[in-house]
């Protein structure tokens, strides 16, 4: 590991508040995920980029855009957007990859326990939309969260990465496993 470069990351980490409206830590049992969101959810666009360590050298870095509004489902107020997800991803057992997936996400309020929300995602990528050795790809992500402050949420849930390989029968879970974090509003 390279130290003179850790002024800098503390420096970039201490600036995430002035570009970000969140900023999103997860951990599952083989992985760490760390996403930033720059706009809140009362934007029409929502733009995010993340990275995740994922154990035995894989490394994967997501971009999102999407289009985003409020509305409803059914009497429950909701936050839905539509869009893309831009993956990269490297492996040191001589694989790597990437795709743009097409889907979007959903969040809803639960008005009758206040603070708690559900949220799920769902992106796709056909083989036209991969690159490298990813022949499609799926990501799922399904969490519950609960507003403990009114800046800060714990969340719980299950997250789901998986490409085919190219060359080669079957495919492989880039990340998978029940998920827990925390999400810091700015």
């Amino acid at each position: 590991m390279n130290y003179s470069r850790i002024p800098l990351f503390v420096l970039s980490l201490a600036a995430v508040p002035a570009f970000a409206a969140d900023v999103d830590l997860s951990l599952t049992n083989e992985s760490v995920k760390g996403q930033v969101n720059f706009f809140d959810n009362r934007s029409e666009i929502q733009v995010g980029t993340g990275y995740t360590y994922h154990e035995g050298s894989r490394h994967l870095l997501n971009v999102d855009f999407h289009a985003q509004g409020r509305t409803a489902l059914g009497n429950l107020p909701a936050t839905a957007g539509i869009g893309v997800k831009a993956l990269g991803w490297d492996d040191d057992n001589d694989y790597d990859g990437g795709a743009l997936g097409l889907g979007g996400f959903g969040t809803v309020n639960l008005p009758n326990v206040p603070g708690l929300s559900l949220h799920g995602a769902l992106h796709y990528a056909p083989s036209i939309l991969s690159f490298g050795d990813s022949e499609d790809m799926t990501s799922v992500e399904l969490r519950a969260s609960y507003r403990v402050i009114r800046n800060a949420e714990v969340f719980a849930g299950y997250r789901y990465l998986n490409t085919d390989l190219e060359d080669v029968k079957g495919d492989i879970n880039l990340d998978e496993g029940v998920l827990a974090g925390i999400k810091i509003f700015f």
